[in-house]
C-alpha cells in the first residue's frame, strides 16, 4: 500500500490546515482568594448541567468544564474560549476565581471535596465510584482535551488515491488508527513542549507514593497522573482490537464502563465504542495537555497550530513495526514527564528529527504558520529553560510559593474579564446588543450559532426549538410589515394618530429645494428636522427657538444625507423617554440626556469632549453602553446657536449641550427611570406597540411630568416615534439608576420553557 506521505506528495494533496475541525474542553477549579477550593454549588445562573452545551462540571461541583463547539480555524481559541470564560466569570461569586494551573492548590481532606451535585443519580454514582477507586484528590487535576477531526476533503482525496481499502468509512478509520498508534509512540514530545505541572502541594499524593524530589515537566502526564490501573491495556492494532479490548475490560470489571478508559488518545464518533465498527471513527480526543497558566484561556493559537501539525505528522510518518511501540511511547513519555524542567530532553535528537519531518511536511503543504510553530518547538528543545514547566518553576520561586503564583495569575485573568463586562470577548465585532444576547444565551445553555457576523444574524437552539435573531431583538415574533412600519416615521405617525394617540404635526419633503422653500412655515416655530427613515438619532437637528434661514437650510441638507425623504415636525416641550416594549409589557424606561460637557473654566469644549470620551463606558459603533461624543456638523451648529465654538472655554459649572436630540448613539447620557415612571404611560406604550403590531419596539414619548398620570382629559404625552431596533445595550449599563438586562426578556419571549433558567431561579 502506498504510504500517506507518498500519496500527499505524488498527488499534490495539501492539508487544508484551517479546515481541520477542533473542539476544546477546558477544566478548571473554582477557588477562593487563598487558593482553597470554593465549595459553593455550581452557579445557578448557569442553568442545569443536564443539558448545558458549553459550561458543565467534571468530577466535582468546583471543577468547571468549558466546552467549545467543533470549529474550523482558530475560532475555538480566539472566539469561543474567551466568550465562555467571560460568561463563567460573570456568573461566579465575586470572591471566587478560576485556578490557572493543572495541579490544584490547597485541598481539604478527601471527605470535604464535594462530588458534583447532578440531577441523574447514575452520574453521581459513577463519580462516587471514581472517588473510591482513584481518590478525590486525584480527580482535582485539570487539563485541556482537544477533539481533532481531519478535514473531510483531505480524507476523501486520500481515499480516492488508493485501492487497498474499498470502504470510505474503513479507510477513514484506518487513518485515525494510524494517528492513534503514532500519537502514543511520540506523545512524549507534547509532554515536553506543553508540560505545565511541575509540582504539587505537599498533601496531594498519599504518603506511600514515590514523588520526584525535584520539579518535573508534567506530573499530570507521568505515571503519577490520572491513569488507569496497569491491568487496563487496550490494543490500537486495529479498530476491531480497540473495541474488543474495551468491551472485555468492562465485562471483566476492570473498567466500570467505557468512559473510565483514560487513554491519552481516545477514538470518538459514537456513544458506544461497538458502533464505530459500523459507523467508523469520526474524530479523536487528545487528553494530555496541561493548562498553560501564562495565557488567559489556558491554550494559545500557536499551541493549536502545532497540535494540528502534529496530528497530520502522525499520519505522514511511517510506522514502526515493532510490537512494543506503545510500551516504548509510555516509557519515553514518563521519563520526559519527570525530567527536571531545565534539563535537556533525553530524546532531543528524536524530537528535532520529528520537527525536521514536520518542516518538510509543512513546506509541501504551503502552510504559512508552520515555520513559526516549528521554530518555536526547536527553540524549546535547544533552551529547556523556556518551556512552560521551567517558567512555572521560576514563577513559583519569584512569588515565594505555589499558591501565591497561581492566585496572582487567577486574579489577573478575572480582572481582565471584568474590566468591560458589557463586552463579550471573542464576539466584539458584533454590536453590543447582540453581544449581550449571545452572552445571556450561552449562560442559559442555549446553543448559539453566529450565521452572519456582518449582518448580526444569530441562530439560537434548545433541543428541537430553533429561533433566528437579527440585531439582538428582531425575531419571528414580529411581522415583516411591523419593522417596515417602524422604519417609516410618516407611516408610524399616521397609524398611531388613527388609533387615537397624540403625535406632532409637520410636513414631509422629497427634495432639498422643496423643504427649503417651505422655510416660511417654520421660521418662528420650534421644530425638529430629521430623516424619514433612520435610527440611532442620525441626521436630526432641533431648533427650540425657531431657525434662521441659513441654519434651516443646513439642517435640511444634513437630514437628506441620511435619507431621500425628510420630516420637519413641531418641537414638543417636555422630557423625552424611551419605553422598551417586549411581549406586551415595559421592563425598562430610560431618560436620555443630550450629549453635553460641563465647563471647568480652563478647558476648551474640544478638550472637555476628549476628556469625557475617556470614560471606559464610552465606545463606538454601539459596542459600549455609551457612545463617544463627536464634534461633527450638527454639534458645531448646536454650539453656534449657544454662542460657542469648539475652542470656546465655558465657565466653571456651565453645562454646554452639543446636541438637542437625546440619543445615546449620539453621545447622550442614560438614566433609568422605570420605577419612577407612572404606569399609565407604560400601558400607553404597550397599546402603541399593539397598534403597529410590534412585539419588540422602543417607543419614544415626550412627557412634561412623569409622575402625573395620563388621562383622557390630560394625556400628558406626545409620541415621537417607534424604533424597530431599540438598542438594548443602553439599558444594560446605565449612566445612573438600575441596569436592566433586556436581552433576557428577548430570550424569555423566544424560549418560555427556559424562563426560570434565564431568570436564574
Amino acid at each position: 500500500m502506498q504510504t500517506i506521505k507518498q500519496m500527499m506528495k505524488d498527488h499534490s494533496i495539501k492539508p487544508i490546515w484551517n479546515s481541520s475541525v477542533i473542539g476544546i474542553e477546558k477544566e478548571g477549579l473554582r477557588v477562593k482568594k487563598d487558593g482553597t477550593l470554593a465549595t459553593t454549588p455550581h452557579p445557578t445562573t448557569l442553568g442545569s448541567r443536564s443539558f448545558h452545551p458549553y459550561i458543565q462540571t467534571d468530577f466535582s461541583d468546583v471543577q468547571l468544564e468549558l466546552i467549545t463547539p467543533p470549529l474550523t480555524g482558530a475560532k475555538s481559541i480566539n472566539q469561543w474560549l474567551p466568550a465562555l470564560h467571560d460568561v463563567t466569570y460573570h456568573s461566579m461569586n465575586d470572591e471566587e476565581w478560576i485556578w490557572p494551573l493543572s495541579m490544584p492548590g490547597s485541598l481539604p481532606e478527601e471527605k470535604d471535596i464535594p462530588i458534583a451535585r447532578l440531577e441523574k443519580r447514575a452520574d453521581v454514582a459513577y463519580r462516587e465510584y471514581l472517588a473510591k477507586v482513584y481518590g478525590k484528590k486525584k480527580q482535582m487535576q485539570s487539563g485541556i482535551h482537544i477533539n481533532f477531526e481531519f478535514d473531510t476533503a483531505i480524507l476523501n482525496a486520500l481515499y480516492e488515491n488508493q485501492t487497498d481499502i474499498t470502504s470510505k468509512e474503513d479507510f477513514q478509520s484506518a487513518v485515525y488508527m494510524k494517528l492513534a498508534r503514532n500519537f502514543l509512540r511520540y506523545r512524549w514530545m507534547l509532554s515536553y513542549l506543553f508540560g505545565a505541572s511541575p509540582t504539587a502541594m505537599e498533601n496531594f499524593y498519599p504518603s506511600d507514593v514515590a514523588v520526584p524530589e525535584h520539579y518535573a515537566r508534567s506530573l499530570r502526564n507521568s505515571h503519577l497522573g490520572y491513569t488507569n490501573d496497569e491491568e487496563v491495556i487496550v490494543s490500537y492494532e486495529s479498530l476491531e482490537a480497540y473495541v474488543e479490548s474495551i468491551q472485555t475490560l468492562v465485562s471483566s470489571g476492570a473498567l466500570s464502563e467505557e468512559r473510565e478508559f483514560y487513554s491519552p488518545i481516545r477514538l470518538r464518533g459514537t456513544k458506544q465504542v461497538k458502533d464505530m465498527l459500523n459507523k467508523g471513527i469520526a474524530y479523536v480526543e487528545l487528553r494530555n495537555f496541561d493548562l498553560n497558566p501564562f495565557t488567559s484561556f489556558s491554550i494559545t493559537e500557536q499551541d493549536l497550530v502545532f497540535v494540528k501539525m502534529f496530528c497530520y505528522l502522525m499520519i505522514w510518518l511511517d510506522e514502526e513495526t515493532t510490537a512494543v511501540t506503545s510500551k516504548t511511547g509510555d516509557e519515553k513519555n514518563h521519563l520526559t514527564s519527570v525530567e527536571h524542567p531545565k534539563e535537556v530532553s533525553q530524546f532531543k535528537e528524536e524530537g528535532l528529527a520529528l520537527l525536521e519531518e514536520m518542516q518538510q511536511m509543512a513546506v509541501h503543504s504551503g502552510y504559512e504558520k508552520a515555520e513559526a510553530a516549528v521554530a518555536w518547538a526547536k527553540e524549546l528543545f535547544e533552551h529547556p529553560e523556556k518551556t512552560l514547566s521551567a517558567q512555572i518553576m521560576d514563577g513559583i520561586e519569584a512569588e515565594g510559593d505555589y499558591i501565591a503564583f497561581g492566585m496572582k495569575l487567577a486574579q489577573q485573568y478575572k480582572q481582565e474579564a471584568m474590566e468591560k463586562p458589557y463586552q463579550l470577548r471573542g464576539f466584539t465585532s458584533l454590536e453590543m446588543s447582540t453581544q449581550l444576547l449571545i452572552h445571556d444565551a450561552l449562560q442559559s445553555g442555549i446553543t448559539v450559532d453566529v450565521i452572519d457576523e456582518h449582518d448580526q444574524f444569530v441562530k439560537l437552539s434548545y433541543g428541537n426549538h430553533v429561533e433566528y435573531v437579527k440585531n439582538g431583538n428582531m425575531t419571528s415574533k414580529d411581522t415583516y410589515i411591523s419593522s417596515l412600519i417602524m422604519a417609516n416615521k410618516t407611516v408610524t405617525k399616521k397609524i398611531l394618530a388613527e388609533n387615537g394617540f397624540h403625535v406632532p404635526g409637520g410636513g414631509e419633503y422629497q427634495t432639498v429645494e422643496e423643504a427649503q422653500n417651505d422655510f416660511w412655515r417654520y421660521q418662528h416655530k420650534a421644530i425638529v428636522v430629521k430623516p424619514k427613515s433612520t435610527n440611532y438619532g442620525i441626521g436630526i437637528s432641533i431648533f427650540k427657538n425657531g431657525p434662521t434661514q441659513e441654519d434651516f437650510n443646513q439642517a435640511v441638507k444634513i437630514a437628506f444625507k441620511e435619507d431621500s425623504s425628510v420630516l420637519v415636525e413641531e418641537y414638543i416641550a417636555g422630557t423625552e423617554y424611551r419605553f422598551f416594549v417586549v411581549n406586551d409589557h415595559v421592563p425598562a424606561v430610560l431618560l436620555r440626556t443630550p450629549a453635553n460637557v460641563i465647563g471647568n473654566g480652563a478647558a476648551t469644549v474640544k478638550e472637555l469632549v476628549d476628556e469625557k470620551n475617556q470614560d471606559p463606558l464610552r465606545g463606538t459603533h454601539h459596542r459600549a453602553p455609551l457612545e463617544k461624543i463627536v464634534l461633527g456638523e450638527i454639534e458645531q451648529l448646536m454650539l453656534k446657536e449657544q454662542g460657542y465654538s469648539t475652542e470656546s472655554i465655558p465657565e466653571k459649572g456651565t453645562v454646554v449641550y452639543l446636541r438637542e436630540n437625546s440619543n445615546i448613539s449620539t453621545g447622550g447620557d442614560s438614566i433609568d427611570v422605570t420605577d419612577e415612571m407612572h404606569d399609565s404611560y407604560k400601558e400607553l406604550a404597550v397599546k402603541m406597540a399593539e397598534a403597529i403590531e410590534a412585539n419588540v419596539t422602543g417607543i419614544d414619548l415626550i412627557i412634561p411630568d412623569l409622575t402625573q398620570p395620563s388621562t383622557i382629559q390630560n394625556p400628558g404625552y406626545t409620541v415621537i416615534e417607534a424604533n424597530f431596533n431599540p438598542a438594548m445595550h443602553m439599558h444594560a449599563y446605565v449612566y445612573k439608576g438600575k441596569n436592566r438586562r433586556l436581552t433576557k426578556e428577548i430570550l424569555i419571549m423566544l424560549f418560555p420553557e427556559l424562563s426560570k433558567t434565564i431568570k436564574g431561579e
